[in-house]
């Protein structure tokens, strides 16, 4: 496919969906087993809610917000704002009213689709405050009392009145330009309110462009996805949504976390994106999994681990009794695991944060393809990622085609090419600071090797400049301490100050077997006071301090009280610790730490 040739996101559907017909397209869970939309059902649906969003008076360059989990109507709903010349605006679920009412009223949105009468309830209140927002659109119908003052339409209504439109929506949609503005991905706010960046369709085509480039080798045919992170993410939004539908892919919705390994043996996947802690979750379940077993199977599955390294880092170093033995290790252990992802998984993309290059090693010396990329939601968002026939796991791979990258001065990353933004909403002076002379400018700081690999060292907002002068990779330490079986989540503290500082959560096995020993209660809160459980955990910091250098090394600690969740929005949605609000929930305990000399 011709990416530069397509004239827009709707357009692409609607020519695979004319080409694809009945072929499965969107996979849910319904009444506990997965069943299919087709691209022709799909379509048909799509342009019954076009036309209903254009009967209640949506017109191009409106925006209409979208609040749902990961489901088929999300992608259809996404799809239809756009086939009408629209702006779609996908907001989290772990919004609260008033994040909702932010976006409402920043984005100035005429209209808002929901799905379960859990999350209207933080939607239709928020919609009652805003100023433009004159619709509500339920997919599931919510409770009266909720929806009282608001007009509230039924997914159903809304596309009966479509069916009755006379819009043509196809032929709307091939006449918006690929340079209008396709959505808003509004920033999950690591550290404030979050801007409104505003994607085009030209730039989110030119990634999936750079997508099908870097995958290619595979031979890419009937693929398959299993979509978890959220869709209201650029990332989901880009390489979950549009890419497969560029490929003609299938895409199966995940239930969620807790399901996940499930999902992955009913939806067999050849293809995912994901967050690291998704693979650190994944390297620890098995990794505990393998420990409980015991015997001469634990024995196996850590050779097929080393020698599997060993093969990835010197691929020389192995004899021929280990290259033996690494095939039939191949046999009895990396056949077993694939088979625990489906058994046809081509390749995990991990994006969003920094992989910790252990992770990434342990699943490559298992014969489970991790490509470590790297974007911002300004890049729509991919901007480079590891090619799958040489992986380099401690780099985010080169650019991808079309993409521009070079250093500045001050080792800050820049980015150039059609992926570009085309700035944030009612932010002019951001926008104009962010891109300069055509440069995205990352916030990033890296460097590029000799192949041509991308390595990043830090944010440079996030470095830590301690009293001396002396700047530390907060992210790097965190990766590294986060890997003890003791550690599940961490904050690394420390800017203007002598000396590095934590807030350490510890693992919920950790704590459960403490407790099981002590005969106390698996309370966090009861526990974090506890002298004796926190030396516990003081074995697993001077482990990690004992490789650090002086400055690098976590002098004190404290124990969080809960773990960093998106509930107590100490966590992103797309599970980024939130460092300003750890440091402002534990700014007092980790100021005493300071204190006692």
């Amino acid at each position: 496919m011709d990416y530069a040739a397509v004239p827009n996101l709707p357009t692409l559907f609607f020519e695979q969906a004319a080409k694809l017909g009945g072929k499965p397209f969107l996979w849910a869970k319904i009444d506990g087993s997965y069943r299919s939309i087709s691209y022709t059902h799909a379509a048909d649906t799509i342009r019954r809610i076009a036309g209903g969003l254009s009967a209640i008076g949506v017109e191009p360059g409106d925006r209409v917000v979208i609040v749902a989990e990961n489901r088929p109507e999300w992608a259809m709903a996404d799809l239809a704002i756009m086939a009408t010349g629209a702006i779609s605006v996908p907001a989290y679920t772990t919004n609260t009213v008033d994040d909702n009412l932010y976006i409402l009223d920043h984005s100035g949105a005429k209209a808002a689709i929901v799905s379960t009468g859990k999350l209207a309830r933080r939607v239709i209140p928020a919609a009652r405050s805003a100023e433009a927002c004159a619709t509500v659109i339920s997919i599931e119908p919510p409770q009266e009392a909720t929806a009282a003052g608001v007009n509230v339409i039924g997914w159903d209504e809304l596309m009966t009145q479509g069916a009755a439109a006379s819009i043509d929506v196809e032929v709307t949609a091939r006449g918006i330009d690929r340079e209008d503005t396709a959505c808003f991905i509004y920033t999950s706010g690591t550290g404030g309110r979050p801007k409104g960046v505003m994607l085009t369709h030209k730039s989110i085509l030119a990634n999936c462009g750079g997508a099908h480039d870097l995958l290619a080798s595979y031979g890419l045919g009937d693929e398959v996805f299993l979509s978890l992170l959220p869709l209201s993410h650029s990332y989901e939004h880009t390489a979950g949504l549009f890419f497969p539908i560029s490929i003609g892919a299938q895409i199966y919705y995940a239930e969620g976390p807790d399901t996940l390994a499930q999902n992955l043996t009913e939806a067999r996947p050849t293809i995912m994106t994901a967050v690291p802690r998704l693979y650190e979750v994944l390297h620890d379940r098995i990794v505990r999994g393998v420990t409980r077993q015991g015997g001469g199977k634990a024995k196996l599955f850590h050779d097929a681990v080393r020698l599997g390294i060993k093969r990835y880092e010197d691929p020389d170093s192995l004899g021929l009794k280990d290259r033996l033995y690494d095939g039939l290790l191949s046999l009895l252990v990396r056949r077993k695991v694939a088979q625990r992802f489906g058994g046809r998984l081509k390749a995990f993309v991990s994006g969003g944060a920094a992989l910790n290059p252990d992770i990434g090693k342990f699943f490559l010396a298992l014969d489970i393809k991790l490509l470590q990329g790297y974007g911002q939601t300004e890049a729509s968002p991919v901007i480079s990622a590891n090619p799958p026939g040489r992986i380099k796991i401690h780099t985010v791979g080169p650019p991808l085609r079309g993409v521009e990258v070079k250093i500045a001065e001050d080792g800050e990353i820049l980015v150039r090419g059609d992926l570009l933004m085309k700035g944030y909403w009612h932010d002019p002076d951001t926008t104009a600071a962010t891109i300069v002379d055509g440069w995205l400018h990352t916030g990033d700081v890296g460097r590029i090797d000799e192949d041509g690999y991308i390595e990043i060292t830090d944010r440079k907002k996030d470095i830590i400049v301690n009293s001396g002068g002396d700047n530390i990779s907060p992210a790097r330490l965190e990766s590294k301490l986060t890997l003890e079986p003791e550690i599940a989540q961490v904050m690394v503290y420390g800017d203007k100050r002598p000396y590095l500082v934590a807030v350490v959560v510890p693992e919920e096995s950790f704590i459960a077997d403490w407790a099981s020993e002590k005969g106390t209660s698996a309370n966090l809160a009861g526990l974090a006071g506890d002298e004796a459980f926190k030396k516990g955990i003081g074995k697993a910091v001077e482990r990690v301090n004992a490789n650090q250098a002086l400055i690098e090394k976590v002098r004190r600690f404290i124990v969080a009280t809960e773990p960093f969740t998106t509930d107590n929005g100490m966590m992103t949605p797309t599970l980024k610790i939130r460092r300003h609000k750890i440091r402002e929930t534990y700014y007092e305990a980790l100021d005493a730490l300071y204190g006692k000399g």
